[in-house]
């Protein structure tokens, strides 16, 4: 079953500085039937204005992913990191037990396009923690590259949930397969782009949710960007 959910039937709020999108329901965006996927509980699709950003707020137990797509995003905690995350970097922050943290657009003509994700952990109170790596093009060209983990394989950033996060980047025709184990489900996102997603053709801010498929297929239409993400 592949149920779709369309960019623009997303919760959406412009602020000025922050033009967002919500797949989920998130701050004043409220829809009971889309509270969350599985554990994938936040996909914010954010662009943020140059020299501004979110102030330094709280969060616990919950796992953070930032993912790049155009610009830079400054970001600084409570445990004492400080860095610049940029397209091909992706970022893991672990709230557990409670952080501080504060993300800003360091530019002072360019915004800063990202996609912001949280998942459900898989333990409550753990400690928190922080991490960040880099994925070049190549591995995410004409494949589906493993990008977070509950076990950090194959490069991977750990994630303290029972998810795992891919990333692709395909050109026309060219598509890639996930194998599916039972029990398991999936929600694949358009980041860039449009693309077949079992066989429907999905523009950029579509995302869709799949359960009871063997197989998560996808194949680029035009020039895409996907995340995939196996949760259970």
């Amino acid at each position: 079953m592949f149920t779709i959910r369309k960019a623009e039937d997303r919760g959406h709020a412009d602020h000025g500085w922050l033009n967002t999108y919500h797949t989920f329901s998130f701050a004043d965006y409220y829809d009971p039937a889309q509270m969350s996927f599985r554990g994938l509980r936040v996909i914010n699709e954010d662009r943020v204005q140059p020299g501004e950003g979110f102030g330094t707020h709280p969060h616990h137990d919950m796992e953070i992913v930032s993912y790049i797509v155009a610009g830079a995003l400054e970001h600084r905690d409570s445990m004492g990191n400080g860095s610049v995350i940029r397209p091909g970097d992706v970022q893991r922050m672990s709230a557990g037990t409670g952080v501080t943290h504060s993300e800003f657009n360091p530019s002072k003509q360019e915004l800063v396009h990202f996609l912001q994700l949280w998942l459900l952990p898989s333990a409550r109170g753990l400690r928190p923690s922080y991490e960040q790596k880099y994925f070049a093009p190549a591995e995410k060209v004409g494949r589906l590259c493993l990008v977070a983990s509950p076990d950090g394989r194959d490069g991977s950033v750990t994630i303290h949930a029972d998810a795992k996060l891919y990333a692709g980047e395909f050109a026309p025709g060219v598509g890639a397969e996930l194998t599916m184990q039972a029990g398991r489900h999936a929600w694949v996102q358009v980041v860039k782009g449009r693309a077949l997603i079992q066989g429907k053709d999905l523009g950029v801010g579509d995302g869709g949710a799949l359960s009871d498929e063997a197989l998560v297929r996808v194949q680029g239409v035009e020039a895409c960007e996907l995340l995939v993400f196996d949760l259970v």
